[in-house]
């Protein structure tokens, strides 16, 4: 499979527009690099990325594939995600309806969260969402052809991870700085109001999708 410039840019349109548009993993880093900053986002993201590289390296092996066709394998999947996604959205939930001063107070008491426990979070929730697994077993399957060469895996897999730390590593950086800090504590309520929407939302979808 000789390389084509056309293709490739599809396949890694494909990928940008599944990676970069807002979702459980992309609204987490968001909510987290306003809320705490950069340094825990950009751990966040580092569990997030990882995992996406997980998935790409299973999706590149052909192993996704085969595991995308057990309704156990996916089920599992999709309860566990679910679960995650409403704990968080729980978690929201309380933020938004605390005050400013209690907010306060829960900071100053909380533990320091490592940045091991920030890494695993990322990771636990982009390993635990079926839409990462699919979404790379489509890119591959969009990307790859039955005379496909190594080589070929490798490019698409290395541009891919080359998009993913952009993106992922991207929304730590962009919602850490100043700006968007100073917008978050205005506008707390209504940002943890709608994280708690979206990943309620997200959890009740996989909980509930027959697919």
């Amino acid at each position: 499979m000789s390389f084509d410039p056309h293709h490739l840019l599809l396949v890694f349109t494909a990928y940008i527009v599944g990676a970069a548009s807002p979702g459980p993993s992309n609204m987490r880093i968001m909510g987290v690099a306003m809320h705490q900053g950069r340094k825990p986002a950009l751990l966040l993201a580092a569990g997030v990325i990882s995992g996406s590289f997980f998935w790409g390296s299973m999706a590149a092996s052909g192993v996704s594939a085969i595991l995308a066709q057990f309704a156990q394998v996916l089920f599992a999947l999709k309860i566990v995600g679910g679960i995650y996604l409403i704990y968080l959205a729980i978690k929201a939930g309380r933020s938004a309806f605390a005050s400013d001063t209690r907010i306060e107070q829960m900071l100053a008491a909380a533990p320091t969260v490592s940045g091991l426990s920030l890494y695993r979070r990322g990771l636990l929730m982009h390993l635990t969402n079926p839409k990462a697994l699919l979404g790379w077993v489509a890119t591959m399957t969009l990307g790859l052809g039955p005379e496909a060469t190594p080589t070929t895996v490798a490019v698409i897999l290395a541009g891919c991870a080359v998009l993913s730390i952009t993106i992922f590593f991207g929304y730590a950086i962009i919602f850490s700085t100043a700006p968007m800090i100073r917008g978050y504590r205005r506008a707390r309520r209504w940002i943890e109001g709608t994280l708690a929407l979206v990943f309620g939302a997200a959890g009740i979808k996989l909980l509930l999708s027959r697919s």
